[in-house]
């Protein structure tokens, strides 16, 4: 299960971050804009390994609905579709986009400024009453940033931009996710509401097989009541599996954000291969989480702020130059101004101490979320575990057995050996095993989903920024 299941998910991941590409890059040209260009997927290791965005196989960028009423959709291009519809995943990438923008901005230099100069404009002098004053000119001013200041500012919101990718990457589980839970959910739906047909149809020969008897006084009038009962309960029990295949499809249409045909869904909740070890799964989890990954970047991002904020004292150089008239002098002049803040009191003591606080904080986070990821894990692999035992066992030994005893009395029935009331009382059971066999590998799905994904969904949700809630703002304003 485990290199299997691994390799699979792999494949898929990439392809999902190339579809949302194809579609970014032809909706922009539509809109005649310069398509997004996402940065180069950093190799850095922010846990132990890469974490690869999941993907699915390259498909049409645009979907026409009507033609997915002639297409078997399975779960890779279920996947896909919702790599082109859904979103969040486009904000994510924009999170992306505004990081590097601000990155571009703070590492500007600062413009240079013009100065127009004109002193004792229209003082009185002998023999002109209106003179144009005693100088006149200009000065052009340009502040040089010292201590590579700029370079530090660009530097710290370039790895705020790698905090956002790898935020980005959280995002495309959370949707990929999302679409393969609800595909399942949706897919046992289906089968569950096939089953409670089934079982309807059985408590009808069930009322009329107890109706039959009472006529010839095999029953009671209470065995009459008693099979009416069950006859209403089989048919609340289907509109129930109809309510719920409908809600399923309903929340699968809008995690992918394109609506589907519900008799084209293909797939299989029947576990394959092995189940993976609970060290499989806290290894797999922890050195790959990409919320594990975006920490260790906004790590990094305060390492950078602490020292930006440590040179921010260190004063820039100011250096004016300019000419102009005099008309006292009756002669053009020039001029020149050289300014330099004396450091005396400020060293930019309690910014410092702040980007350092928020730095210690973010250590604290990376422990954090160790601990959530180990405490969410612990009740994902339990349940993922204990419905993998009950998924195989039911696949194996209960369902099989209990089609075999449902048979044997069928053909005792045929040969006039057992009550046909057995018989059904016997479908009745198997039907019930076939139930639960369905709800434990929809639960099988749904934990071994969270495990391989990260723990994460809610592919509805917005995108997260790349600063975490609790972060301690150095500055007011950003530099």
């Amino acid at each position: 299960m485990g290199p299997r299941m691994t390799d699979w998910y792999r494949k898929t991941s990439w392809m999902c971050l190339l579809v949302v590409g194809m579609t970014g890059e032809l909706m922009a040209q539509d809109r005649q804009i310069l398509p997004f260009e996402a940065p180069p997927a950093t190799q850095e290791t922010m846990g132990k390994k890469f974490t690869a965005p999941p993907g699915e196989p390259v498909g049409p960028v645009y979907v026409n609905e009507i033609e997915l009423v002639n297409q078997k959709i399975d779960l890779t291009r279920a996947m896909s579709l919702a790599c082109q519809h859904n979103p969040t995943l486009k904000q994510a990438r924009l999170q992306v986009s505004a990081e590097l923008a601000k990155s571009m901005q703070a590492g500007l230099y600062p413009n240079p400024t013009f100065t127009y100069i004109g002193e004792q404009i229209f003082v009185d002098a002998p023999g002109d009453k209106d003179s144009p004053g005693e100088f006149q000119g200009g000065k052009i001013t340009q502040r040089f940033v010292t201590a590579d200041k700029l370079k530090l500012s660009a530097s710290k919101y370039a790895q705020r931009a790698h905090v956002s990718e790898h935020r980005s990457v959280a995002q495309q589980f959370r949707v990929c996710n999302d679409v393969r839970m609800h595909f399942y959910q949706t897919l046992a739906s289906r089968s569950r509401l096939m089953l409670r047909m089934e079982s309807l149809k059985t408590a009808e020969d069930q009322s009329l097989t107890v109706r039959e008897m009472y006529n010839l006084g095999q029953v009671k009038r209470y065995d009459v009541h008693k099979a009416n009962v069950q006859l209403q309960q089989a048919r609340l029990q289907l509109q129930q599996s109809q309510h719920e295949m409908r809600r399923r499809l309903r929340e699968l249409n809008a995690v992918i954000g394109i609506p589907l045909p519900l008799q084209n869904l293909e797939g299989k909740l029947t576990p394959e291969g092995e189940a993976f070890t609970n060290e499989f799964a806290e290894a797999h989890v922890l050195t790959q989480s990409p919320e594990l990954s975006a920490a260790r970047a906004k790590l990094r991002s305060d390492e950078i702020t602490i020292q930006r904020e440590k040179v921010e004292w260190i004063p820039d150089i100011v250096v004016s130059a300019g000419s102009g008239y005099n008309f006292e002098a009756k002669e053009t002049v020039g001029l020149a101004e050289i300014q330099l803040e004396i450091p005396l009191y400020d060293r930019n003591q309690g910014t410092i101490a702040q980007a350092q606080s928020d730095y210690f904080r973010q250590c604290r986070e990376i422990e954090r979320i160790q601990q959530l990821l180990r405490h969410e894990l612990a009740m994902t692999y339990e349940q993922y575990a204990m419905s993998y035992e009950h998924a195989v066992e039911y696949r194996d030994m209960i369902v099989p057995e209990m089609k075999a005893a449902y048979q044997e009395l069928l053909i005792s029935y045929k040969r006039d050996r057992e009550e046909w009331p057995t018989v059904l009382q016997a479908h009745n059971d198997y039907v019930q095993v076939r139930l639960e066999q369905i709800h434990f590998e929809e639960e099988f799905r749904m934990n071994e989903i969270l495990i391989m994904g990260y723990l994460l969904k809610g592919g509805l949700q917005a995108a997260p920024g790349a600063v975490p809630p609790g972060h301690i703002d150095a500055v007011p304003k950003p530099r």
